[in-house]
């Protein structure tokens, strides 16, 4: 992560390569620490303000997107050529986080309020005791290039670090620099007109701009969308800091997908179909998509790989999000078609057009792949690319499964009568269960529904921390802190903490949950 000559950011057309002009200049050191000192001052006011003014911001910001969203569409479909449909429903995505953290807050049990009363008489004598959790300061965003809504500047990061009371500091995607800029534009003045500093939103834009931000010893917490080599690499510079910081990475996942026997015979045709529409989803450009697909030795299984090419062979070629992904790409499908003797190429359509790229699948045999080691073959391949390794028994399945790195998901497909405990999908699932944040059962991964039980992480290098969701209610406990008070006056403890409860939320009180 070495200093480069570039000095502005400029916008490029993703289907064309065409330069549509300067968006900003580089951010200095010296204008990130101005910009994380205004995002420590709006932090201050966003905790001070309450969970019912943060209602009031978030739904304000909400507003204003569904008011914006034609012409983030327009901007953003240059950018990325992931077409208006989709990104419509991004920005419709990014709207609905917003109000499902409304919700969150509303419930209330993000904060985890609890009670324990004194006990004068206990021995030894316990205190009076409250405990609930508050924002943290400064959040740090890195922008994702694959969604230039829902994981950037108006993403899950940024709409659970507000809903914490953190400000955020956006680094901007160079792959979508004038839909960031344009979509900041329109948060900071709905914060505003809600009563909030627009600093609640800031950008920074560069490579160095995000090694300054990073190390900046007033950002309390990081959440980072990307590849492995670049999350590592401030992952590593935020543990190294005097005072390290929890960095939230999402870096690379390779996704499982397993097909059992019996579902190989009984719907084939049907999860060749899902699974060809699931790897070249937005050309394949999706943290879940499936990049492994184990398939069963036989008849049933060979027929699903037949059906699987020819499905994937009718998928349109596309760009990719930007023009310099293509060569890495290429390169990435390169290194699996050439991997050793034991790959075989189905379909390679990686050079379908100059700036277009259509599906690959490769196959390897399971026995093949544990003689000779999984290497490059089971690493994820970003792009309409997946790979097919068949098994022979449940066995040989299980130490497949080994090979898999951790993964945001693990798929399993089986038929009912394989679904029974000790039924061949049942040890499939508890195969991937151990490396996988997320387990589909006769479903596809990609798609991760915004809801209160979603978890969208895994074991490194999916993510730097398994235990923490980019997406769903809990992702707000990633930007808070626990604080107890004990023997405190009721009238100096946060409203979440006070006898009467104003806020009407869920408490624990003397180990007891007590319902508003």
């Amino acid at each position: 992560m070495t200093s480069t000559l570039v000095t502005e950011i400029r916008s490029v057309a993703a289907r064309t390569g065409a330069d549509n002009g300067h968006v900003a200049p580089v951010t200095t050191a010296d204008d990130v620490d101005e910009t994380v000192q205004r995002a420590v001052v709006a932090s201050r006011q966003l905790r001070d303000a309450g969970r019912d003014r943060r209602i009031e911001l978030l739904t304000a910001l909400a507003d204003a997107l569904d008011d914006s969203v034609d012409e983030l569409v327009s901007l953003a479909d240059v950018e990325t050529a992931l077409g208006a449909a989709r990104l419509a429903g991004e920005v419709a995505r990014s709207s609905g986080q917003l109000r499902h953290f409304v919700a969150v807050l509303v419930d209330g049990w993000y904060a985890q309020a609890t009670i324990d009363h004194a006990e004068p008489s206990a021995t030894p004598p316990k205190p009076d005791l409250r405990r609930h959790l508050t924002s943290i300061g400064p959040v740090a965003v890195f922008a994702a290039s694959n969604f230039p809504f829902a994981f950037s500047v108006c993403g899950g990061d940024t709409a659970s670090a507000l809903a914490a009371g953190s400000a955020v500091v956006v680094k901007v995607h160079d792959g979508h620099p004038a839909t960031s800029a344009r979509t900041a534009e329109i948060l900071r003045a709905a914060a505003e007109s809600a009563g909030f500093s627009p600093d609640v939103v800031q950008l920074v834009f560069g490579r160095d701009a995000g090694i300054s931000l990073i190390s900046h010893p007033d950002i309390e917490a990081a959440g980072f969308t990307g590849s492995v080599p670049g999350g590592r690499a401030l992952f590593d510079i935020a543990s190294a800091r005097p005072t390290p910081i929890r960095f939230f990475g999402e870096l690379g996942s390779l996704n499982a997908l397993i097909i059992t026997p019996g579902a190989a015979l009984d719907r084939g045709a049907e999860i060749a179909a899902g699974l060809a529409g699931s790897f070249t989803l937005g050309q394949g450009q999706f943290c879940t998509k499936p990049g492994v697909a184990f398939v069963p030795d036989g008849d049933a299984g060979d027929e699903l790989i037949r059906r699987l090419v020819d499905e994937a062979s009718t998928v349109p070629a596309g760009a990719l999000l930007m023009p310099r992904l293509l060569d890495g790409y290429r390169a990435s499908v390169g290194e699996l078609v050439g991997a050793g003797e034991i790959a075989t190429s189905l379909l390679d359509r990686s050079a379908d057009s100059e700036l277009g790229v259509g599906p690959t699948i490769l196959r390897i045999d399971g026995d093949d792949l544990i003689a000779n080691g999984a290497g490059r073959l089971l690493e994820e391949c970003f792009g309409p690319t997946t790979v097919v390794v068949t098994y022979s028994s449940d066995r040989e399945l299980a130490e497949l499964v080994d090979l898999v790195p951790p993964s945001l998901t693990g798929t399993v497909h089986a038929t009912a009568a394989e679904s029974q405990p000790g039924a061949a999908g049942d040890r499939a699932m508890q195969a991937l269960r151990a490396r996988s944040g997320r387990l589909v059962w006769n479903g596809y991964p990609t798609g991760v529904a915004v809801t209160w039980a979603q978890h969208h992480g895994g074991g490194y290098p999916s993510t730097t921390d398994p235990a923490a969701t980019s997406v769903g209610a809990s992702a707000i406990g990633r930007f808070l802190r626990a604080v107890a008070y004990q023997d405190v006056p009721d009238a100096l403890l946060p409203p979440e903490l006070q006898e009467a409860n104003p806020l009407d939320i869920v408490r624990r009180i003397d180990g007891t949950i007590v319902l508003p």
